[in-house]
C-alpha cells in the first residue's frame, strides 16, 4: 500500500496557481468587454496642423429675427461660420438658408425635428438626418456632410447612424450659453476668456438668442486679437 503525503506548502502553491489562472481568465474577459463598449466619439475640434484656427458655429432651431444681422456682422470681418439648421427651420425660413449659403457660410444638419436622438431607433435617426439633408440640398444645392445632434445628445448608435448617412457628428468645446440670456458681456467673456479656448476650438452659439448679435462683433475681434483665424 502506498501512502500519499500532501504537504500544506503544496496545497498553498496549488491555490495560488488556481487564483492566478482565474485572474488571467477574468482579465481577458474584461478586456474583451471593454473593447466591445468603447465609445464612438464625435469631432470636438478643428485640426489644421500648427495653424492657430478656431470655429464659430450656430445652431438654428427656432427664431429668425437676427440671421441677416449675423451675416452682415461676419461679412464686415470676412468671417465664415457653420450653421447647423433643423429641417423644420429650413421649411419655415428657406430664404435665410439660401442667404447663409450664398454668403459663403456652411449650412449643415441639425436633424429634421430636433429630437433627443438617443431616445429613438437607429432607423428613425437616419430618417431625421436624411430628411434634413434633403431639405438643405434642395435650397442650397449642397448636401450636408456634418451633423450636430440636438442637445448635444449622442451615443455610439447616433454617431454610427450619422456616419452611415455620409456625415460626421460635430460637438463643441466652448459653450457661449447665449441662449440663457445672461447678456452680451457674459457671452463675450465665456468665449474669449474661456479656459478651454485653444487651437482648434469649436464655439457654440445660436442664431435666435437675444444678445448674440450684440456680442458677436466683440467675440470676433477678441478672438482675432488673440491671433486666431476663424474658419468654418
Amino acid at each position: 500500500m502506498r501512502i500519499w503525503i500532501i504537504r500544506k506548502k503544496s496545497i498553498w502553491i496549488g491555490v495560488v496557481a488556481l487564483i492566478a489562472l482565474l485572474s488571467f481568465l477574468w482579465m481577458g474577459h474584461r478586456a474583451v468587454t471593454v473593447s466591445k463598449t468603447q465609445r464612438d466619439l464625435p469631432i470636438y475640434c478643428v485640426d489644421k496642423g500648427d495653424e492657430k484656427v478656431i470655429s464659430i458655429s450656430f445652431d438654428a432651431a427656432w427664431g429668425n429675427e437676427d440671421t441677416q444681422q449675423l451675416i452682415d456682422i461676419m461679412d464686415r470681418y470676412g468671417v465664415k461660420a457653420t450653421f447647423f439648421v433643423v429641417g423644420d427651420w429650413v421649411d419655415n425660413f428657406p430664404e435665410s438658408v439660401k442667404a447663409l449659403s450664398d454668403a459663403g457660410h456652411e449650412v449643415m444638419n441639425h436633424s429634421n425635428t430636433h429630437p433627443h436622438m438617443t431616445q429613438i431607433s437607429k432607423e428613425k435617426m437616419k430618417e431625421e438626418v436624411n430628411a434634413c439633408s434633403d431639405k438643405i440640398e434642395k435650397v442650397t444645392g449642397k448636401r450636408p456632410t456634418l451633423l450636430r445632434a440636438p442637445y448635444g445628445d449622442y451615443n455610439n448608435d447616433v454617431v454610427q447612424a450619422v456616419r452611415e448617412c455620409g456625415c460626421y457628428t460635430i460637438q463643441w468645446d466652448v459653450d457661449s450659453l447665449d441662449w440663457k440670456d445672461y447678456g452680451a458681456d457674459n457671452i463675450v467673456s465665456r468665449v474669449v476668456d474661456n479656459d478651454h479656448l485653444g487651437n482648434g476650438a469649436i464655439i457654440l452659439m445660436h442664431n435666435g438668442a437675444k444678445y448674440t448679435p450684440d456680442a458677436l462683433e466683440r467675440v470676433i475681434t477678441g478672438l482675432q486679437e488673440k491671433g486666431y483665424e476663424i474658419v468654418p
